[in-house]
C-alpha cells in the first residue's frame, strides 16, 4: 500500500480528486479507483482525473474516470479544474493553453474572475459517431423505455449525451429515467443523460444523469449538448445561460461547425494524501 497525493477540487459541485501523474507512475486499478471514490471511507468524487504530460500543441493530457472506476472520454466541469490545477501548482505560466483528452485538443483560457473559458469542439449529430443506433440522422428521436415511449435528442461532446425536454426538471424521473437510458440498448457505450427545461431562448434549467456516476450537480458537457440540440431545433439562441443544481454555466454556440464555448467556475477544495 503506498500514498497517493491528490487535490480535491470541484466546478459548481461537480467535485473530483486531481491527480498529476507529470513523472508517470503505475495507473490506478479499477478497486483504488473505487476505494477513492467512495464518499465514506475514501475521498469522495464524481470523477478523478489525472493530469499527464501533453504532446504536439496540447500542453498537457487529460484521462478521467468514473466513481465506478470506468473510464471516461471527456468532462467539461474536469478540463476547468485542470487547468485551474495546472497555473496553480505552477505546471505553465501560461493562461491560456491546450489539453488533450481522448483525441480532442480543448482549449482553455483562464479569466480575471477566477472562471475559466474552454473551446469544448465542434457537436457532432451523426448517429454512428455519438454512438446512437438509429435508421438515420434526425432532430428528435423515440425512445422506448419501460412502459413509456421518451423523445429525445442525442449529440457527442467527445462523449454521449442524450437530452429529453421536460416541463419542470424539479419534478423529472432523474434517477428513474436517467438509469434506464443510460444503459439503454441503442447506446453501445452507454450514455449521459441530460433532462432540460426551457425558460426562454437564452435560458434552460437542466439536470443531468451521469454515466457510470447518477445524478451530479453539474456536468459540463451536459450543458454544452443540450444548448447544442437546443439550439439545432429551434428553441435557443446563441448564448444561453445553464442553471445546474450547483450553479450556472455560459454556453456559446452559433450552429453548423462552429466550436461550443463554456464558460463557468472550478474551484480549489484542499489537497492531501491517501493510502491505496
Amino acid at each position: 500500500m503506498t500514498e497517493l497525493g491528490f487535490a480535491k477540487m470541484q466546478g459548481l459541485g461537480n467535485d473530483f480528486v486531481v491527480i498529476d501523474r507529470l513523472d508517470g507512475g503505475e495507473a490506478l486499478t479499477p478497486e483504488q479507483l473505487r476505494h477513492i471514490a467512495d464518499r465514506r471511507n475514501g475521498v469522495g468524487f464524481d470523477q478523478l482525473l489525472c493530469l499527464e504530460p501533453g504532446s504536439g500543441t496540447a500542453e498537457f493530457t487529460m484521462s478521467i474516470f468514473n466513481a465506478d472506476g470506468s473510464p471516461a472520454e471527456q468532462c467539461g466541469n474536469g478540463v476547468r479544474c485542470l487547468a485551474k490545477y495546472a497555473v496553480r501548482k505552477g505546471l505553465t505560466e501560461r493562461t491560456r493553453f491546450a489539453i488533450a483528452s481522448s483525441g480532442r485538443l480543448i482549449d482553455v483560457c483562464l479569466l480575471d474572475d477566477e472562471c475559466v473559458s474552454c473551446d469544448m469542439g465542434v457537436p457532432v449529430f451523426e448517429p454512428d459517431l455519438i454512438p446512437f443506433n438509429a435508421d438515420a440522422l434526425a432532430p428528435w428521436y423515440d425512445l422506448d423505455v419501460g412502459n413509456e415511449t421518451l423523445r429525445l435528442g442525442a449529440v457527442s461532446m467527445g462523449n454521449p449525451h442524450a437530452v429529453t425536454q421536460v416541463d419542470d426538471t424539479s419534478s423529472a424521473a432523474v434517477e428513474r429515467v436517467g438509469a434506464l437510458v443510460e444503459s439503454h440498448a441503442r447506446f453501445p457505450n452507454r450514455v449521459n443523460v441530460g433532462f432540460m427545461q426551457v425558460l426562454n431562448e437564452n435560458e434552460i434549467r437542466l439536470r443531468v444523469f451521469e454515466r457510470g456516476v447518477g445524478e451530479t450537480r453539474a456536468c459540463g458537457t451536459g450543458a454544452c449538448a443540450a444548448a447544442a440540440i437546443g439550439h439545432r431545433n429551434g428553441l435557443l439562441g446563441d448564448n444561453v445561460s445553464v442553471h445546474l443544481t450547483g450553479g450556472t454555466l455560459n454556453i456559446s454556440w452559433s450552429g453548423g461547425s462552429s466550436s461550443v464555448w463554456m464558460t463557468g467556475p472550478a474551484t480549489w477544495v484542499y489537497e492531501g494524501k491517501i493510502a491505496v
